[in-house]
């Protein structure tokens, strides 16, 4: 069987294959707004399409290629382990890889992380984390921040602070209790009751790139030491450099209980997450002979995912990307700030590292608030098409919407980016803003005729 024969000649089927027999909306969704692209390799910070067209990729599968798509050194390593026929998934052992892998986390770990269970992605990592949580504390309750994202399972779910998510799934886990983001009071209204398992809360949240106040998670783990509750970071996508420190916690000299990572974790090659915990919330879950398995899963520890941790740890290293992140970042968001000063469209920029979101706001010019409040009359979330696609369109730049009704692009590109991509990037967002404060014109008729279609479908 040839894969890459087979692929190279239906890759033309692609979106009618997706459209038959996966996700014939997501489809839609990706013809209507021009991303419906068949891509036929990719390398670093870029994509090439079956035209031969190079895109620049500031999405990074949401954040999974924090090290660049296709590193050669992971692609070597997952050669070199296949080649030599590993004993693969026992499960009646202890794998040698895995704990190579434990070993290098913990030593670069906030704090005094010391155990790890590895997970397949984000998710499980965040439901593992919950109950760890339950079991360690012998309570209930979880706390969660509004906009919160921590994945799309049940009980990660129960955490998640955004209703388009939540719709058609009620009841979901009991016990759940949400908490504004960056609000010390609100939290400690809810942690006085004693009867709280865990805040989980990301550093940065994913939807919107909301950045707490410096004083913000010092207090919040304060206030979990005072009440008993364990804190879990979720670092999924904030984690493993992407902020410009390993972990985002960093920035505030801070140690959860739990901690939550996947995403970059894989180099983008093989699913793999892991929660770290400290040595007390691990051993009341696994606290007897008979308990070894009070939480398990099939791939959690395979060859290849282990084998690809290690080699990204190693490039992360190596390279010195957790410096570019922060480097590269302070150069972006510096330069999208001299913009937000030009075009009145641009509210705020706000991010840390290579996580960064731009919010738009109603404008004060007549004309321009004209647009925006047809534009949002027609539907809330299309304005930022009206970056996104033109981004892709005109300029082969991939980046992404921040969230249901938030007004933000969010870019995430991979930490090693150069200047001159971040440059790339700069002088089409420009051109882009430059035609998004004429109005009328091409780009307000585009997301307009956008928005009608869109009703029309719905």
């Amino acid at each position: 069987m040839d894969v890459i024969s087979l692929v190279r000649k239906r890759l033309s089927e692609t979106y009618a294959l997706h459209a038959k027999c996966i996700n014939p909306q997501f489809v839609r969704v990706l013809e209507v707004i021009g991303f419906n692209r068949n891509y036929e390799s990719g390398k670093g910070a870029w994509l090439v399409d079956a035209r031969g067209e190079r895109v620049l990729d500031f999405l990074a599968g949401f954040g999974v290629f924090n090290i660049g798509r296709n590193h050669p050194l992971v692609v070597r390593v997952l050669h070199e382990m296949l080649d030599s026929d590993p004993p693969n998934m026992v499960q009646m052992d202890a794998g040698c890889i895995a704990g190579l892998l434990a070993e290098a986390l913990v030593s670069i770990a906030p704090g005094d992380l010391e155990s790890v269970f590895f997970t397949n992605s984000g998710a499980e990592g965040v439901e593992g984390a919950l109950k760890f949580a339950r079991q360690a504390t012998g309570r209930r309750g979880i706390v969660y921040c509004e906009r919160a994202f921590h994945g799309l399972t049940l009980g990660a779910l129960s955490v998640n602070g955004n209703h388009e998510f939540r719709d058609r799934n009620e009841p979901l886990l009991p016990h759940c209790t949400p908490v504004p983001f960056n609000d010390l009071e609100a939290l400690e209204r809810v942690l006085r009751g004693r009867d709280v398992a865990a805040f989980i809360v990301e550093p940065l949240q994913g939807k919107g790139v909301f950045t707490p106040g410096d004083d913000y998670f010092p207090e919040v783990r304060r206030l979990c030491d005072r009440y008993g509750t364990c804190l879990i970071a979720d670092e999924v996508q904030t984690g493993l450099g992407r902020t410009g420190r390993m972990f985002a916690v960093d920035h505030w000299g801070v140690a959860p209980d739990i901690l939550v990572i996947s995403k970059a974790l894989s180099g983008g090659l093989v699913p793999v997450g892991a929660i770290l915990a400290k040595r007390w919330v691990h051993c009341r879950v696994f606290d007897s002979m008979d308990r070894c398995f009070a939480h398990s899963n099939t791939f959690g520890q395979n060859d290849l995912a282990m084998a690809a941790g290690l080699a990204t740890l190693h490039v992360l290293e190596s390279e010195d990307l957790v410096h570019r992140a922060a480097e590269m970042g302070d150069y972006l968001l510096t330069h999208l700030r001299k913009m937000a000063e030009r075009y009145e469209l641009i509210r705020e920029v706000r991010g840390k590292g290579l996580m960064i979101g731009i919010q738009f706001g109603e404008p004060r010019s007549l004309k321009l608030k004209t647009g925006w409040k047809l534009l949002h009359s027609m539907n809330e979330d299309i304005f930022c098409q009206m970056i996104t696609m033109p981004l892709m369109e005109k300029h082969n730049i991939l980046t992404q919407v921040a969230g249901h009704g938030l007004d933000t692009v969010k870019i995430l590109p991979p930490l090693v980016i150069e200047r001159a991509e971040a440059d790339i990037f700069l002088a089409a967002m420009d051109i882009v803003l430059a035609e998004a404060h004429r109005f009328p014109g091409a780009a307000w008729t585009t997301t307009k005729n956008l928005a009608l279609r869109t009703a029309r479908s719905a």
